[in-house]
């Protein structure tokens, strides 16, 4: 019964991968197949011309560019504004707690074309003009409920007797807040942070209505399907998961430098020694 199980979980292991990682396989060959339409099959012939397009196509880049920066904007706001309610909430109790709660999560229930009009309309009556600086809004508008759901379960693994120990002994709150409370949160802000920025980089519907004359890498995707999309699409892709895998394999080979270093001081003394 053991073998079988264990065949059964390998082979669910298998599908599972090749079921993710097959699209990327196939969707990055096409970034190098000499053939107008992005596909692996035929396969033409083998080329780089497509990242030379691509790094001549003004309009794929400066999309590329307002992309990162919406991103960049909406991590800062998100996570400050996801931490401050994370904290607000686990300060809270009773009907207050639940409300606030329902408030901070409803967004992300809401269909982003909902939130897309909505965030359009509100600022248009006070004559503020659709643009990125909307679109970032209208995102902050609800990825910030994903920075505050991080935040809330890394809040509940907190000893707040080491907060009320250090207000005894005579620091004030910021100081607790900076030295005490945000050290044991920096885990959950750091995720916060990266799912903020994935998540508004891969908006497309809030991003849609409020974005003005300005094109980011979705809309801009959008746009060259109806058109016609070239392989300099795949091109871009295979960029951008060279360098997301680099910054990963980054990370893992410094976490385990670090866990290295920490094992070969050995474990802290106790208190008997």
């Amino acid at each position: 019964m053991n073998r079988k199980s264990d065949w059964l979980f390998r082979a669910y292991l298998v599908i599972f991968l090749g079921y993710m990682l097959l699209p990327l396989l196939v969707m990055g060959g096409a970034a190098f197949n000499d053939s107008r339409f992005p596909s692996v099959f035929p396969w033409v012939g083998f080329t780089g011309q497509w990242f030379v397009e691509l790094w001549n196509d003004p309009r794929l880049l400066n999309s590329f560019k307002n992309t990162i920066l919406v991103a960049l904007a909406v991590v800062a706001l998100s996570v400050p504004i996801g931490t401050a309610a994370a904290i607000l909430i686990n300060s809270l109790g009773g009907w207050a707690r639940s409300t606030l709660y329902s408030l901070m999560v409803a967004p992300i229930l809401t269909p982003g074309a909902v939130i897309g009009i909505s965030t359009l309309l509100f600022w248009n009556r006070f004559s503020v003009p659709s643009g990125l600086h909307l679109s970032v809004l209208g995102q902050v508008s609800y990825i910030s409920a994903f920075v505050m759901l991080l935040v809330l379960a890394r809040l509940q693994s907190f000893d707040r007797s080491l907060e009320e120990a250090a207000l005894d002994l005579g620091a004030n709150h910021p100081t607790v807040l900076r030295r005490i409370l945000l050290p044991h949160l920096y885990p959950a802000l750091g995720a916060g942070a990266a799912i903020a920025f994935f998540q508004s980089i891969e908006n497309f519907n809030v991003t849609l209505f409020t974005r003005g004359p300005y094109d980011t890498m979705t809309v801009y995707v959008f746009s060259k399907v109806r058109s016609g999309i070239t392989p300099t699409i795949n091109a871009l892709a295979v960029i951008l998961i060279a360098v997301t895998l680099t910054g990963a394999i980054a990370y893992e080979i410094a976490r385990r430098r670090k866990q290295a270093r920490l094992d070969a001081l050995g474990p802290p003394p106790s208190d008997d020694e």
